[in-house]
């Protein structure tokens, strides 16, 4: 991975098929670039021995969305039910089915009449047999069956007119329901079943999305605050070194007891422990931001990452009303609980159907033909015409031709009725089945009574935030007023260094309270944007 500069038109791809960014403008993150008055008292400044890889939040976004590994896990389930959407649809393929085979047979007949040769118990029968078949299910329920098939017999029986005999068949055969199965069957319901859980797929997969980007954006803020933290302790150590030098002046110059030594000494090694815990807490920001946007073999792991998005913000109003609208449109979690609905609705629509009776109606249309040599070992019977009958002499090629003269052949039309009594099975299926899709149903309401409150939360987060930021500037200009005056009174005699450490801590205390209230405010916007379903359109990520 590699952080790159600005200026630029960036396009990345989160998995394979979907455009994760798309003509995203990177702009060098520097004061008034957009009219922004920046803050010049918030932040510390970082020395050169420490400078790291320079890092905007989109690259960041950028870097997570390639990284995740639940981005990854989603994706693949994902195309896991896009595999079974088509594999739904396989349920439509024809079926062919093909068989030959051979058969020699002599079995011992209890009669007088067996036919059998001269000497022997019974005939010897011999058959060889080829047959196809097409099954094919149609979108109405419907079954076609078509069929053919073709065999050659021979036989040492005297009562066989003919031997070798060919015999051949052509058939088609439609059965389609008429009351189950006819509005949906299993086919129907694990189209349906698998339609709904790849739309949920995709709405899991959007939401992942969005909440990987509001990480990486409550990580990065929190990280420039982390940072800008430890810029404020370090002035506040500089500010009590300073103080000590000058207490230390006053006693050299008799000013001042030596004794007055102790408090500024005190203060600057209690500061200074404070910046070592805020380097902690900066140190520990940046692991939480690099786990999101680093792969395991990364080389930046051991790289420090400067942020340098950390420009003035202009706060604006929300209207609540639509903030809801826009999340009732938006949010995936909805998506989410509508596939679910539907599935549930598929289902008991299914279930519903097996409770009734199944009427079917079956149409079929077969042609045979049958040609041969006269059999050799066959003997006249009284009172019969002996020899071939007219028409049937021949070979395999006459036993074909013969299906399309029509010669011979059997219609079918008919109605088949299946009537379970009591059905109790199937009954108590349906009733599940009802109430899986009543708790689905109640599912998304409790979803949208979720979102709607998530929306209030985030609006009032970011009204509060927005009003702090006022407050703690306001507070922190004045705190630098009240320790420029204190300082000056400390001068010439007239403060104490009690009064004046007093006013440092007042003056970090209020530049703490106003960088908090700066990320509080960055990291509600990017809250509301999630809650309304908007981050992704905000940050130019594209799902396609």
């Amino acid at each position: 991975m590699s952080f790159v500069g600005f200026d630029r038109a960036v396009v990345r791809t989160v998995a394979p098929g979907f455009i994760a960014v798309a003509m995203v403008v990177l702009v060098p993150s520097v004061a008034g670039a957009r009219g922004e008055v920046p803050d010049t008292h918030a932040g510390g400044k970082q020395t050169a021995e420490l400078a790291g890889r320079s890092l905007t939040l989109q690259e960041a976004i950028e870097s997570a969305l390639e990284m995740d590994e639940n981005i990854r896990i989603e994706r693949a389930a994902l195309d896991s039910t896009e595999a079974a959407v088509t594999g739904a649809h396989g349920s439509y393929d024809p079926q062919l089915t093909l068989g030959a085979g051979w058969r020699s047979v002599t079995l011992p007949v209890n009669s007088a009449f067996s036919g059998a040769p001269a000497g022997e118990p019974a005939p010897t029968d011999g058959t060889a047999e080829a047959s196809a078949s097409l099954e094919q299910l149609l979108p109405t329920g419907a079954l076609v069956l078509v069929t053919t098939g073709s065999s050659r017999a021979t036989t040492n029986g005297a009562f066989a007119l003919l031997s070798p005999a060919y015999q051949t068949q052509l058939g088609i055969e439609l059965r389609q329901p008429l009351l189950r199965d006819r509005a949906i069957d299993p086919a129907r319901l694990a189209l349906r079943v698998a339609a709904s859980d790849r739309d949920r797929a995709a709405a899991s997969f959007r939401r992942e999305v969005i909440d990987t980007v509001a990480a990486v954006a409550s990580a990065y803020w929190k990280l420039v605050a982390a940072r800008r933290a430890v810029g404020v302790q370090e002035d506040t150590v500089k500010l009590a070194s300073r103080q000590l030098d000058e207490t230390n002046a006053r006693i050299s110059s008799g000013a001042a007891p030596e004794t007055e030594v102790a408090q500024p000494q005190a203060e600057l090694e209690r500061r200074r422990g404070d910046l070592l815990a805020a380097r902690e807490t900066a140190a520990r920001a940046e692991t939480v931001l690099k786990k999101l946007i680093l792969g395991d073999d990364s080389d930046a792991w051991s790289t420090r990452l400067e942020p340098v998005d950390d420009t003035a913000i202009q706060t604006t109003q929300v209207d609540a009303t639509a903030a809801m609208a826009e999340a009732l449109a938006s949010r995936p979690e909805l998506a989410i609980a509508a596939a679910g609905v539907e599935r549930r609705k598929a289902e008991a629509d299914y279930a519903h159907d097996q409770v009734r009776p199944a009427l079917d109606l079956v149409a079929s249309y077969d042609r045979f033909g049958l040609a041969g040599s006269e059999n050799p070992a066959g003997s006249d019977i009284p009172g019969l015409s002996g020899g071939v009958p007219p028409g049937l002499e021949g070979n395999l090629g006459d036993a074909t031709s013969q299906l399309f003269n029509g010669d011979f052949k059997d219609a079918r039309l008919a109605v088949e009725l299946r009537v379970p009594i009591g059905n109790r099975a199937a009954r108590a299926d349906a009733e599940i089945a009802r109430n899986a899709q009543i708790q689905a149903e109640a599912d998304v309401t409790r979803v949208r009574k979720a979102i709607r409150a998530e929306v209030l939360d985030a609006v009032a987060a970011t009204q509060t935030a927005s009003a702090r930021i006022s407050a703690a500037r306001a507070a922190r200009q004045a705190a630098d007023v009240q320790l420029s005056a204190e300082q000056d009174r400390f001068k010439v005699g007239l403060s104490t260094n009690f009064l004046v450490l007093t006013r440092q801590n007042d003056l970090a205390a209020a530049r703490l309270t106003e960088i908090e209230a700066l990320t509080d405010y960055r990291i509600a916007r990017a809250e509301l944007a999630r809650v309304t379903g908007s981050l992704l359109a905000e940050r130019h990520i594209e799902l396609d």
